[in-house]
């Protein structure tokens, strides 16, 4: 654990613009939450405002706020925000200048390099704080070609991909692997974006910030290296986008070069318009299904909910629908936990056996 950390999502907790902040709410390993800033929120539980369960992380109106309330100065400031596009809005340049002057170092997962930026850099120096900007990929003598060597993994790979972005695929994937360990199965977690690495994932790669001749190699190297040192059973691979998305289509890299067995597919039923882009209805799920089986050659094993808008009465005709209409184990992990995919997986591995 690298220390703790106010986490900033100014305006946007609880949504999908806010989904690092929301991830690292639920969990990390790299860092102990002390509070979240968002004045809309303010007063509240973040774990109460997320998920209906009280977890102890407070929720600050602003910086100055979390500075005063918490007995102990934290040691980092976490940029929460995925805003389109990945630029630190102009409103929050302030709370950074704060956090940098209370000497908290800065840990972001914007595509904006904040440490490129020079006021920042006069800051940090002056204040003797580190900036770290997560996309920020290693030099390319660095990164891997693709070469073959997937094919030794003897582990059971399943990608955990998604009918649209910020629909849940990391949070799905952080359950299962979790529940997989919880059950005696041993599982690796192969995260693919930057709220995995702010969450302390052992082994993954920042997909969208890599050049793309690299983008397969990387895929194959993170995999191959978790089989390598772990020896896991499972291996599960985070989903980035989905396949389909007009602006973020993602999925097939992992396919072709995780070599997957099979696809746990999220998908939220009450989402009409791809997230961000009101003008492009989402493809439908039979479609996404088709798509997918046809690029992998391998099934679509489960899906997975994402409950927003949905009663807890309409997520549970949605599950029964789906397994009837699809004939395939569906759960909303959030609500009803992972055991239906653990007993799937159980049953899977025996088969590989």
């Amino acid at each position: 654990m690298d220390g703790s950390a106010i986490v900033y999502c100014e305006g946007f907790f609880a949504t999908p613009v806010g989904k690092t902040a929301n991830g690292l709410v639920r969990f990390t390993a790299r860092y102990q939450v002390a509070g979240v800033i968002d004045s809309t929120k303010s007063g509240r539980d973040a774990g109460e405002v997320l998920d209906g369960k009280p977890n102890g992380i407070p929720i600050f109106a602003s910086f100055s706020d979390a500075i005063e309330s918490l007995a102990k100065r934290p040691q980092f400031f976490v940029i929460g925000l995925a805003p389109d596009g990945g630029k630190l809005p102009d409103s929050a340049r302030d709370a950074v200048e704060q956090a940098m002057e209370h000497g908290l170092n800065i840990d972001s997962g914007l595509h904006e390099f904040l440490s490129d930026d020079p006021e920042f850099i006069a800051l940090a120096e002056q204040n003797n704080v580190t900036i770290r900007d997560v996309r920020r990929t290693p030099p390319r003598s660095q990164l891997h070609f693709f070469t073959g060597k997937i094919e030794q993994v003897k582990a059971l790979k399943l990608a955990v991909l998604g009918t649209d972005s910020a629909i849940g695929k990391r949070t799905t994937a952080v359950k299962l692997n979790q529940a997989l360990n919880a059950a005696g199965i041993k599982s690796e977690l192969i995260g693919t974006g930057q709220t995995s690495w702010l969450q302390g994932v052992k082994y993954g790669l920042l997909l969208d910030s890599l050049v793309n001749d690299f983008v397969t190699g990387e895929i194959e190297h993170a995999v191959y290296e978790a089989w390598r040192n772990e020896q896991p059973q499972v291996i599960l691979l985070e989903g980035q986008g989905s396949i389909a998305h007009p602006a973020y289509p993602g999925g097939f890299e992992l396919i072709a070069a995780g070599r997957v067995d099979g696809v746990i597919l999220q998908h939220a039923p009450a989402r009409k318009v791809y997230d961000g882009f009101d003008d492009y209805p989402m493809s439908p799920l039979e479609r996404e299904i088709q798509i997918l089986e046809l690029l992998a050659q391998k099934p679509v094993i489960a899906l997975t909910i994402n409950h927003e808008s949905m009663t807890q009465a309409k997520v549970r005709s949605t599950v029964a629908d789906y397994e009837k209409r699809y004939g395939k184990p569906t759960t909303d992990v959030l609500l009803d936990g992972c055991d239906k995919l653990v007993d799937l997986i159980r049953k899977l591995l025996k088969n590989k056996s």
